[in-house]
């Protein structure tokens, strides 16, 4: 799978991983509550505890290192500890401000860290249904760097040094990029963006549809730069990107008008032609059929937000 091809849909969504915090605890606990995003993280970084959520047959163990991703999950419980102590509930901290948590004790102590994944609007839905209801990422089998980015994420948030602040958003970043790697690197991932980018034979069509959105493609062009024919490429087009070839040379060219007309001052007419449609009318009803509203009315509401 192209890296590049990650990173350059990565930016194009706005996808930014985030620490918000979290907790140490030793003896028998347990942690419950509802989750409001659409995407929650939870990460071991040391001890191990087991995780359920609505929607998962059996509790999901995690150990050192390991990240579990929640996708549109209404509520998690975690319970951790050994020990013949009553069980107690533990109250994570929303701001890494617990001096527990400062001094826990990776030997003796479970210690968890959440966070979320923003993404912008436009791309929510390319992840949403990217992700598995819960994706369970295993530092030892999966990501073994993810044990390493905890425990330093875990030392800007226990040491409070200079940029701290700046150290925990980009220790978030890179978690929730080798989260990502290691999850593309599955070979059962669900139909969706991310599995169309890792196929090999579907990548020289991608490469027309990402590198140059303005041509007209069509479903035999497409077909012959993958060296397949029409039939059997729009098949496991399909069946892997979740929807068809050229719907998702639309959804592309929508990605990117999002992103001009949110960053720059591009005339809607010029950005119509500069991704292939014939006229700005064109544009504007393939961009209201997918996004809700005319491009202008998008960028008015954008520059009043």
């Amino acid at each position: 799978m192209s890296v590049d091809r990650l990173s350059e849909v990565l930016d194009l969504v706005e996808v930014c991983g985030v620490a918000s915090g979290g907790f140490a605890a030793r003896g028998r606990w347990f942690t419950r509550g509802e989750v409001h995003i659409p995407l929650k993280l939870i990460a071991m970084v040391y001890g191990q505890a087991q995780l359920t959520t609505d929607g998962v047959d059996a509790p999901v163990l995690l150990r050192p290192g390991d990240v579990a991703v929640l996708n549109g999950r209404s509520w998690l419980e975690l319970k951790g500890g050994t020990g013949d102590s009553p069980q107690r509930e533990i109250l994570p901290e929303e701001d890494f401000s617990s001096a527990r948590l400062r001094a826990a004790d990776g030997q003796v102590d479970d210690v968890v860290v959440g966070g979320r994944i923003d993404i912008a609007p436009a791309g929510r839905a390319l992840l949403l249904n990217a992700l598995e209801p819960v994706t369970h990422i295993r530092a030892a089998a999966d990501a073994a760097p993810l044990h390493d980015i905890l425990r330093r994420l875990l030392d800007e948030v226990t040491g409070r040094r200079v940029g701290s602040a700046f150290a925990i958003r980009q220790h978030g970043q890179l978690l929730l990029l080798e989260v990502l790697r290691a999850y593309v690197s599955r070979t059962d991932l669900p139909p969706g963006w991310l599995s169309v980018l890792k196929d090999a034979q579907l990548r020289p069509a991608l490469d027309l549809i990402h590198d140059h959105p303005e041509k007209p493609w069509g479903l035999q062009d497409l077909a012959r730069a993958a060296a397949m024919s029409r039939t059997s490429f729009a098949e496991r087009f399909r069946k892997t990107a979740g929807t068809p070839p050229l719907t998702y040379l639309s959804q592309w060219r929508m990605l990117l008008a999002r992103r001009s007309l949110r960053d720059s001052d591009v005339r809607i007419s010029t950005l119509a032609f500069e991704l292939g449609y014939a006229s700005e009318s064109t544009f504007s009803t393939a961009f209201k059929r997918v996004v809700g509203e005319s491009p202008q009315r998008y960028r008015r509401r954008l520059d009043t937000a």
